[in-house]
């Protein structure tokens, strides 16, 4: 390919610029089987990735570093590049060894397995970590594998930990009072020992795979805890801003191991008063912690205390926080089985990544994919390693146009406007409200909010002493549909509507009427029944009317909404509707 019409780093990649790169990198998308479009089903969806994402309308993101972009972009393979693939290799091999004893069997799957690699990496546009969750697949298919090959590796491997956690030479370092001048006062003292607690509990976490193969003496512990924090004191203020304030954490899990290292951590975070979603992987991904591990390993259950597995791979916003708000630990898959790549992590796990204030991942492979890239994040994202080097510990800030709307932000919001209707009702007024199409035809949401604007002043103007909700003048830039529907539900079930109207066809050509304008073919015909989140709101208004059944709902009949799905994740327009068999 031509350099000069090449990106040269990941957040400069941009689709309309050149039909040769853009040929390039439509095939480069299918190689690794992340084009949302050839596979919607298992790929996460534009308004899905743009909750960990921040993405310009026409920008594509890529899962791996600016390095590795730049050498795939190469019109020959690099040798940095053919070391990456034959490191992949030599994980395959070690892992058809590691679970296939008969010789002829190991043979024939190498054999294949080495035709397979040559194929793909032929044209050299596969992503090195997506190889290998290829070759794996693989493997474990030809070797007739159903169940987790390395399940009782892990298990052996917590096991370790836990006896390691009770060496004197371990706990004497972690007990150990920090060094320097005494604190003057309480609150100081508190956060001084917060702060040595979690650095030596970060470099525990961090050394869990070597520390276990060799067993360090207590001088080693001493001075891998002392560059642990010493390494950190460059985000101690950043840690200590939060001391004191409750947040939420999404850890992810690496590929070598150390999860009861890690849950170590992750309860001393809950005891300072944060909330910890813990990531683990959803299938086989080497020594990384699965569902299954978090569910089954005896020696897991004593520090997942207090906490939840959910496997639910499409959790809703309001499932998710209301978890969030029962236990202090969440345990979720994130949906693969390789390394982090979010074209393919699950919806909740997407969701997850939404509702933290603090993304923190374990190991160079969280480090190479998230802070290797120049491609910004939704939320602020901290990765901690070790290597030859020594320990590291990186922040990475969230892009500054990035916004969270938190759970208590998005409450305040339905808190007033439940107090108006309350204030209306105290007055005598009923209250009316109108749901109404906003966001379901794609490209159309400022003339969907133009319409219920004339429409719902025209109404005010035929109505006496009545409030009628018109959710069009509560729209807040900023918020998707995940958002405003969580926001609505809660003003929906507070029990004080005496009139649940829903838009009709009619509604949108008198509205259309009133602005002085035909109606456009991409409006002829549609009316609420059209929206996916009006169906949803059919069903609030049907579940609120049975607990009072003086509320009328006045519109398209019930019958009519419920031919449409699941509502769109993130998104304003509506899922698609469902092919009946």
């Amino acid at each position: 390919m031509n350099k000069g019409l090449v990106p040269m780093k990941v957040r400069d990649i941009r689709l309309g610029n050149d039909v040769r790169f853009d040929a390039w990198l439509y095939s480069m998308l299918m190689d690794n089987n992340i084009a949302y479009r050839m596979n919607p089903d298992l790929i996460a969806s534009p308004e899905q990735m743009s909750f960990m994402v921040h993405l310009a309308p026409d920008q594509v993101y890529l899962p791996c570093s600016d390095a590795t972009f730049s050498m795939l972009c190469a019109q020959n393979p690099s040798v940095e590049l053919r070391n990456q693939y034959n490191r992949s290799w030599r994980i395959i091999m070690r892992l058809v060894r590691s679970f296939v004893p008969d010789k002829a069997q190991r043979r024939r799957i190498l054999q294949f397995c080495r035709y397979r690699f040559s194929q793909y990496i032929a044209q050299h546009t596969l992503i090195p970590s997506r190889l290998v969750k290829r070759m794996t697949g693989l493997v474990l298919a030809q070797g007739h594998m159903l169940d987790d090959p390395w399940e009782y590796r892990r298990r052996e491997s917590t096991a370790q930990q836990l006896e390691m956690l009770a060496l004197p030479e371990i706990m004497a370092n972690l007990e150990a009072m920090p060094k320097g001048p005494p604190p003057s006062g309480i609150s100081e003292a508190r956060r001084s020992m917060d702060y040595a607690e979690v650095t030596r509990l970060l470099c525990l976490s961090a050394l869990s795979r070597d520390w276990i193969e060799n067993t360090p003496s207590s001088e080693e512990i001493r001075k891998a805890m002392d560059e642990a924090y010493a390494a950190c004191e460059s985000l101690r203020l950043y840690f200590e801003a939060s001391a004191g304030r409750s947040g939420t954490v999404l850890f992810l899990c690496d590929a070598d191991g150390g999860t009861l290292f890690d849950l170590v951590m992750v309860q001393s975070l809950i005891r300072m008063g944060h909330r910890v979603i813990f990531a683990v992987k959803s299938g086989f991904y080497f020594y990384a912690p699965t569902l299954e591990d978090v569910e089954t390993d005896p020696s897991l259950k004593p520090w997942l205390r207090g906490g939840i597995v959910l496997r639910q791979d499409k959790l809703s916003k309001n499932d998710l926080l209301r978890h969030l708000r029962e236990h202090r630990l969440v345990v979720i898959g994130d949906g693969t089985r390789e390394r982090l790549n979010l074209y393919r992590t699950s919806v909740t796990f997407s969701r997850a990544w939404k509702e933290a204030d603090l993304i923190l991942g374990k190991g160079w492979r969280a480090a190479d994919t998230l802070l290797g890239t120049s491609q910004e994040f939704t939320r602020d994202i901290v990765c901690y390693w070790r290597d030859g080097n020594g320990f590291h510990i990186k922040l990475r800030k969230h892009a500054r146009e990035a916004r969270k709307f938190s759970e208590e932000a998005i409450a305040t919001q339905a808190e007033n406007i439940i107090a108006s209707m309350r204030e209306a009702k105290d007055q005598g007024r009923p209250v009316m409200f109108y749901s109404c199409v906003i966001g379901s035809i794609p490209g159309e949401t400022s003339t969907a909010i133009s319409l219920v604007h004339a429409f719902v002043d025209n109404l005010r103007k035929k109505m006496d002493n009545i409030l009628i909700i018109n959710p069009a003048e509560h729209f807040i830039e900023g918020m998707d549909g995940d958002d405003l529907m969580y926001m609505w539900e809660r003003v929906q079930r507070s029990g004080l509507i005496d009139v649940w109207r829903f838009q009709t066809f009619e509604d949108i050509e008198e509205s259309f009427a009133l602005l002085g304008r035909k109606v456009p073919p991409q409006w002829s015909g549609k009316d609420s029944t059209y929206s996916t989140g009006c169906t949803k709101e059919m069903r609030i208004a049907l579940d609120v009317q049975g607990k009072n059944r003086e509320m009328q709902i006045i519109g398209p009949e019930a019958r009519l909404f419920f031919r449409r799905g699941e509502y769109g994740v993130g998104k304003y327009f509506d899922a698609s509707i469902p092919h009946q068999s």
